[in-house]
């Protein structure tokens, strides 16, 4: 018989606080970020049993007399009814890339490429969840869910996952059919297994949007002399007496992706933004929300 090994109550704590070490930040700073924004309803507008006015019709067949708004109706000949906006929720699916290439950060900068995607994707589902839409996670296998609880969840989920790998890529997840999704990560992975992601994303009509976001010191390359460059996990190296001699082609490969992240946005009807940790966060968080509302 085996004994059960005895655990330590002390060490359990002290994991449970580190895994949790990085929740309450990235809470906090998601609410700010969503609360700086002031916008209006989101949802699509159809007429329907709802309790937000949309716009007045005139009366018709079938309308009883205490559907008519009166006010309304004395300022013209005419009866008119108030419209009801009903918001079909819909779901949305956060894919925020954990691994190792996104904690990078340059000395210009104090918040590497993961820590912004997932302000960004949390800032988006708050205000995703405060207008009644359904969020989850990728990297979660159970379906998007929607109440404001969810926030705490998605919050801990994402302070807590890491992915061991250099780069990242989308896991496949069906989406469901015409639902929406919202890809943050600096992209510079295995091309083809994204380009699968987003056909089986166009296959199901899922529409969606690309951030990508980079280090500024990735965009302007500014080393010089001799450097050792190695991969996040130390797996590739490579030395260099001349970096600066390096820095047009890395330039050119760099300008290649992106423009075929912009083509391939393109191609499946989704969406591309390019994001550097140096820009504003709320400028980005604005174009996303605007993004996936046009997205309906």
């Amino acid at each position: 018989m085996t004994a059960n090994p005895i655990i330590n109550s002390g060490d359990l704590r002290r994991e449970a606080e580190a895994l949790a070490a990085g929740y309450p930040p990235l809470l906090a700073r998601a609410r700010r970020l969503a609360a700086n924004l002031s916008l209006g309803g989101h949802g699509r507008r159809r007429s329907g049993q709802g309790d937000e006015f949309w716009q007045y019709r005139a009366a018709g067949f079938g309308d009883s007399q205490r559907d008519i708004d009166w006010r309304r109706s004395a300022q013209s000949d005419a009866h008119f009814v108030r419209q009801k906006e009903w918001q079909v929720a819909q779901s949305v699916n956060l894919w925020i890339d954990t691994s190792r290439s996104m904690t990078y950060h340059s000395d210009a900068v104090t918040e590497s490429k993961g820590a912004r995607a997932q302000v960004l994707g949390l800032a988006t589902a708050i205000l995703l969840l405060k207008a009644g839409e359904r969020v989850g996670l990728m990297q979660d296998p159970s379906p998007p869910k929607h109440g404001m609880s969810q926030i705490n969840t998605l919050a801990l989920k994402l302070s807590q996952d890491g992915d061991p790998e250099d780069y990242g890529t989308p896991p496949q997840k069906s989406m469901g059919r015409n639902s929406r999704a919202l890809f943050l990560s600096d992209f510079l992975g295995n091309w083809d297994q994204l380009v699968a992601a987003l056909g089986r994303a166009a296959q199901q009509n899922v529409q969606g949007c690309l951030v990508q976001v980079l280090d500024p010191s990735e965009e302007d390359f500014p080393a010089q002399g001799r450097r050792i460059f190695e991969s996040m996990k130390g797996t590739v190296s490579f030395e260099t007496m001349r970096a600066q001699g390096l820095r047009d082609a890395y330039l050119d490969r760099l300008a290649e992706r992106r423009e075929k992240l912009e083509r391939l946005s393109r191609k499946t009807g989704w969406r591309f933004l390019h994001h550097n940790t140096a820009q504003s966060a709320q400028t980005a968080m604005l174009w996303i929300y605007q993004a996936l509302e046009v997205g309906q």
